[in-house]
Formats: C-alpha cells, structure tokens, sequence
C-alpha cells in the first residue's frame, strides 16, 4: 500500500519540486478590511440524491450530475477538478457527510473546511488506498511543519458509503467515522493554540488528480501513483450532508464580523444578529494566548498568505499550460479540492495549525500518525487555485 511506504525521504522530494504555499484567501481580515462573512446560524440538512442545493456554488468549470446516489463528481482528465463551496460559513460547529470516495490511482476526494484566514480543517481520500483515509488540519496558513496529519482505517471507502464528521467548538476538533472518534485536536496541542482552527469557515467539496501526467513526482507518489485515463471515468459520490453552525454559543446569527486588527483568534470575531447586535467569544482565556502570538506565527508561516488552500487547489496542468478552460483548471474552484494537502513536502494543505516545529503529534485512534500531509499542498505545483 502506498501509504504504508511513502517515507519522509519521498515527502521532502516532493517538497522541493511543489511551488511554496499553494493556499490562498480572497480577502485576509487579519491583513486588510474584508466583507463580513455571512453566518449558516443553523442546521440544515442537505440530500443531494434531490438535486442540487442553493447553499452551494460551483466553481468554475464545475459542472455536476445528481442521481440516486447523489452529487457526482467526475474526473475524466488531469485538468478535470469539480468542486462546490458553501455561500456561508460556520463558526465553530458539525459538519456530517455521507460520500463515496472516487476510485483510482491519483485522485483525490475531499472534504474541507476553510476559513478566510486560512485555518482549515480536512478529510481526504486517495483513489488506490482501500484501507484508509486521512485528516488533517492547518492554521492561519501555516505549514512551517508537516506532522499535523493522520491516517484512519476505513474498510473500502471507494466501494461504500460511509459516513464522516467534523465536530468543531473552540476546544478540540474531533474526526469522527460512522460513529466512531478515530481523532481528537485539543486547543492547547495546536502550538498552544495558536494554530487552533478557530475562524469562521465555509465548507468545501471536491475531487481532483493528483497523478497527472504534469504532477511532480513526490505528488503523485503521495497520490497513488500516476492515474491511468484509460480507466476514466473515476466518479465520487457526494450523498448527504448534515450541517449544525454554533455561532460560537450566540443564537440568530446573520454574519461574523472581524474586529479591525484582529490576530485571527476566535475572540476576535464579531456575531452579529438579526436584530442588529454584536457579540463575541473572547471571555476565554485561551483566547488570549491565541492573541498574543496568533498574528506573528501567521505573518511568517504565510508570507504568501493570499495563496490558496486545499479543496482550493484546481490542477496545474490547467493554469500551468494556460489551457484551463472555464473549468477545471483556471478556476479550477477556489476549492479545488485538494482538500487539505497543500503542504508541499508533507503536503498540508492550508497551515500547519497545531504542533508548530516541536509540538507533539496529535494522538489518533485507530490510525498511525504519518509525516502529516495535505492534498493541497502537496497539488501546489500542479494546481491554481481560486476563492469564491
């Protein structure tokens, strides 16, 4: 299995040859005066065996088909990376999907949680590995260091439906598969909370080809290996989706509003509710530490800071050769789903949140913790991105 092989030697190869942070933001509150980002401010559930849902918008190029099996994402070339992005976002909160990941040596399927100051929060699922699948999380775009992901067994992910969580608040972040917590993100184990994901995020959805006949080396070996388009189509299914925004504990939320100069801690953002008022989170005291080092880690963490994320990553080939047409490549989708693998050498997709250079790996449940890569990242030198 590729995963069980991939060494820390391949990871640092594939390093070198992917351009630095592939994650980028339309608008970083934290460096500029941005749009409020309007609030989900409740639960929805969303069955996509219906048709399509207006809670989301396609990328570029993104055209989808639905069926009883739901939305189908597929991926018949290397520029080929249908993705769908949230028009609202959560802050702090569940997220619950149902998805068949797509088949195939390097394609990746993705569900991605990301937030304007690029803190994200990723499952992953490559084509060929049958028996796994990977999380993984950033913060503030930091991918100084590549030990921030994890692997989890999953029995057949592309032949299922299984059903994967995000359980989010500003304590811990918790994957969950069918029921069952294979990992748990403490505040503190994040860099002291500093690469916490903590931001208001929209939720991303994606597949795209990491082994195209253009992807580096190191990124294809991460993949999978170089996919085989004779086999084409490779098709993912995305069922259902469940969604509960928590509004950081304030009911009727409408938008989340940054504070002028905020650091990019949770206490930092504003609620803002319907009728007019504002409130927010920054009564803890772990927001504070997060405050005070919040900003200097992301300034130097991504100093390409508008530089886009996982599901944002379209496939190089588009934008590389300047033949993304509409779709695929060029915009390829602010998401282009790479969901989380951004990182070049161990490819994390949008920062390293958590466990900085020294900080200790991330306890996991039923998965071995590797170098910890994210599509992303690693898609970096293939792919061009876009923010909705």
């Amino acid at each position: 299995m590729f995963s069980k092989i991939l060494s820390a030697t391949t990871v640092v190869l594939a390093a070198t040859q992917m351009v630095s942070a592939q994650t980028s933001t339309a608008c970083d509150p934290t460096k500029k005066t941005c749009p409020d980002d309007p609030a989900l401010g409740t639960s929805v559930s969303i069955d996509f065996t219906k048709g399509k849902n207006d809670l989301f918008t396609d990328a570029a190029g993104t055209t989808l088909k639905y069926d009883g099996n739901g939305a189908v994402f597929t991926i018949n070339k290397a520029t080929d990376a249908p993705t769908i992005t949230s028009n609202k976002y959560i802050f702090f909160g569940k997220v619950e999907l149902v998805v068949q990941a797509a088949p195939g040596a390097g394609i990746v399927t993705s569900f991605v949680l990301q937030s304007d100051d690029l803190d994200e929060i990723d499952w992953e699922w490559i084509g060929s590995d049958k028996a796994q699948v990977q999380s993984n999380y950033f913060g503030k775009g930091d991918t100084t260091t590549f030990d921030r992901g994890a692997y989890h067994a999953v029995a057949n992910p592309q032949d299922n439906y299984d059903t994967y969580t995000i359980d989010w608040t500003k304590d811990y972040v918790r994957w969950i598969i069918n029921g069952n917590q294979v990992r748990e993100l403490k505040y503190a184990d994040a860099k002291s909370g500093t690469r916490f994901p903590q931001t208001p995020m929209q939720i991303k959805l994606g597949t795209w080809c990491a082994g195209g006949p253009d992807s580096p080396e190191g990124t294809a070996q991460w993949a999978g290996g170089r996919t085989d388009f004779s086999q084409a189509p490779f098709v993912a299914h995305y069922k259902t989706l469940t969604i509960t925004d928590y509004s950081n504990g304030v009911k009727n939320a409408e938008k989340y509003s940054w504070s002028s100069g905020s650091d990019g801690s949770y206490g930092s953002i504003n609620v803002i509710t319907g009728d007019g008022s504002s409130s927010s989170g920054s009564s803890s005291s772990a927001t504070s530490s997060a405050k005070s080092s919040a900003t200097s880690g992301a300034s130097s963490a991504t100093k390409s800071s508008e530089t886009k994320s996982t599901l944002s990553t379209a496939t190089v080939s588009a934008t590389a050769s300047g033949s993304a047409t509409s779709g695929s490549g060029s915009s390829a989708s602010s998401t282009a789903t790479s969901s989380g693998n951004n990182a070049s050498a161990s490819a994390s997709s949008s920062g390293s949140a958590s466990a900085a250079n020294t900080s200790a790996p991330v306890a996991t449940t039923n998965g071995a913790l590797k170098t910890g890569f994210s599509v992303s990242a690693l898609a970096a030198g293939l792919m061009v991105v876009f923010m909705l």
